[in-house]
């Protein structure tokens, strides 16, 4: 590319990324402009600025321990560095998912508990919707801090699925693009930028696939999919990028691109070798190597107090 277009895509970007600063609704053809741009470094550039101004420096990040749905694998004491325990799995009715939370809110103690995708819930509802605000009502009195995944493949009704979780007071962590990647993906990123409210009840957007695509996705490709999020998807306050699928690497070069969430960084590492080299102090130099302030956070989104390293938290609120 000749340095004359280079800086024509450059100045289109930027000309986009001043309507979203200045809360400008976008347009399809502002879509198509950015849509339509292979620069990358623009792209990011243009991405870190917009999550700049939401958050500054900050990156936020949470130590989730798994445990199943059916099962009574969850150890106690949770480990000190924990700051969310999620259930994994697609309960067999209401009751199941209720009674799984209930057990594990005992046992989690003062640590979020979190689970359940909206689409399995759906099912086990019958997709019924007075059925579903019912039993996310349940979850929440039975202590479910947040709704793991709200999917936007494959949502029909994203209207009355997200007036589910505003009527029955939960939220969702993060809306998913499920296996989606290019044109896909920008489509379905489309259609969460339309939706109303979105924001009020889900906290971030996750564009990176969730599970494995078909052809895999690439680093270039990923780069550009997470930047894309940051500057068409606005409704939504964090985008998100998980720990534990795409590793160090890939999470922290996406930090310069428009991330500010990291998420399912694991509370411990495969082998036991001290703190210093733990997952929670990996993740914190990664953050600070890319030029943030790493804040660890709960299941909740709250920031806990960081004072003792990853060897020790405890909510600010504390």
């Amino acid at each position: 590319m000749s340095e004359d277009v280079t800086a024509t895509v450059q100045m289109v970007v930027q000309k986009v990324v001043q309507k979203v600063a200045d809360g400008v609704t976008l347009s399809e053809a502002d879509w198509a402009r950015l849509t339509g741009s292979r620069d990358l470094i623009a792209l990011g550039m243009a991405a870190d600025a917009t999550r700049r101004r939401r958050h500054d420096d900050r990156v936020t990040f949470v130590q989730v321990l798994e445990a199943s749905v059916d099962g009574d694998a969850l150890e106690t004491p949770i480990p000190p560095p924990t700051g969310e325990v999620r259930l994994i799995g697609c309960p067999e009715s209401s009751a199941a998912a209720v009674a799984a939370v209930r057990k594990t809110v005992v046992r989690a103690g003062v640590v979020p508990v979190t689970g359940f995708a909206l689409a399995d819930l759906e099912d086990v509802a019958g997709h019924d919707r007075s059925r579903l605000r019912d039993m996310l009502g349940a979850l929440r009195e039975a202590g479910l801090a947040q709704l793991s995944e709200v999917s936007a493949e494959g949502l029909t009704d994203p209207d009355g699925a997200l007036a589910a979780l505003r009527d029955s007071g939960v939220q969702a962590a993060r809306v998913t693009l499920g296996a989606a990647t290019g044109d896909a993906a920008l489509t379905l990123m489309h259609q969460v930028a339309s939706w109303d409210g979105v924001g009020d009840v889900c906290r971030c957007l996750a564009p990176l696939p969730r599970a494995g695509s078909s052809p895999p996705s690439t680093g270039y490709a990923d780069l550009r999919q997470v930047a894309l999020a940051r500057l068409l998807v606005d409704n939504i306050e964090f985008i998100q990028v998980d720990w534990s699928r795409y590793g160090p690497k890939l999470a922290q070069v996406a930090l310069t691109f428009g991330v500010d969430d990291v998420d399912a960084v694991p509370v411990a590492g495969a082998d036991d070798q001290g703190w210093r080299r733990s997952p929670g102090e990996e993740i914190r130099r990664n953050i600070i190597g890319a030029g943030f302030t790493a804040v660890p956070r709960d299941g909740r989104f709250e920031a806990l107090d960081d004072s003792a390293g990853s060897h020790g938290y405890r909510t600010r609120e504390s």
